[in-house]
């Protein structure tokens, strides 16, 4: 059995984007790393190329920057997964870093679906980490549980969208089982100064200017809780750099019984607030 890590990545220092990390927590379980490094305006070539492991294969692009609705980033993904040559290949973004608890897991997994060409991709749970490597989101409307971040190695199987997920290339899904594995998601744990322009510049990957200045003012506060487990080894010396000061406003919050109704009946509430909007 053969895996192929593969990711994509541009601007991960000026983003604070903890790129390294997430390519240094699959590649114990890959063979391969193939990572897709777009024109940058930071250091983020030079960094990618200080990781000293002959697994790591490295080719440069130019991003078009002027595709919309986040297509970018699927065209470039798929760039990576078309120099993959393993059995499986491994997705993994510049945001997101395997706990290397889950290693004999995802190996395992691997091995036993090998054979079993219906199972066409593996799904992980996501641990999605707000403000401060202290907080996770809790609100599964919003922030989305599962994704499929291994597939199997086949020219009908494409990253869609804004490479948020595989499909067959007629758009249909694909097979996924779900695995005893989380991915942890930290794109949303970074120094202010530098959220601000990264939400900004990755919303203009989908929006116009207007949209964009909108979508930026919103905070997901409401819906947090304490993690008290441990990070990822890869990720324990940026944490232990981080010094900004990030307030949860937990006691803001309703109380929990109150807040899984209301997340419970979101669907319901948002039909609601449609139907009964002024025209």
């Amino acid at each position: 059995m053969k895996v192929s890590g593969f990711t994509i990545v541009r601007n991960g220092e000026l983003y604070a984007y903890p790129f390294i990390e997430a390519i240094r927590s699959i590649l114990p379980v890959c063979d391969e790393m193939i990572i897709n490094v777009g024109k940058s305006d930071d250091n983020t070539l030079e960094m990618v190329r200080s990781i000293d492991d002959n697994k790591i294969k490295i080719f440069e692009t130019e991003w078009d920057m002027n595709l919309k609705d986040g297509k970018v980033l699927s065209v470039e993904t798929n760039k990576a997964l078309d120099k993959c040559s393993g059995d499986w290949c491994f997705y993994i973004q510049g945001d997101e870093v395997l706990h290397e608890k889950y290693f004999d897991t995802v190996i395992e997994s691997m091995k036993v679906n090998l054979d079993k060409t219906e199972v066409e991709g593996l799904r992980f749970r996501y641990r999605h980490f707000y403000g401060s490597y202290d907080y996770v989101q809790d609100n599964y409307r919003i922030w989305y549980i599962r994704e499929s971040r291994i597939i199997r190695k086949n020219e009908n199987i494409i990253s869609w969208g804004d490479a948020m997920d595989f499909r067959h290339t007629d758009g249909s899904k694909i097979n996924s089982k779900d695995i005893n594995a989380e991915i942890y998601h930290y794109g949303w744990v970074t120094p202010p100064d530098k959220l601000l322009k990264k939400r900004s510049d990755f919303e203009k990957l989908y929006n116009k200017d207007e949209i964009t200045k909108k979508n930026i003012t919103g905070v997901h506060l409401g819906h947090l809780k304490k993690f008290n487990d441990t990070h990822p080894k890869v990720m324990h010396k940026r944490i232990s750099e981080s010094v900004w000061k990030f307030d949860a406003k937990l006691e803001e919050q309703l109380p929990d019984f109150i807040r899984k109704i209301l997340i419970f009946i979101q669907p319901v509430t948002k039909r609601f607030k449609r139907r009964n909007k002024p025209i």
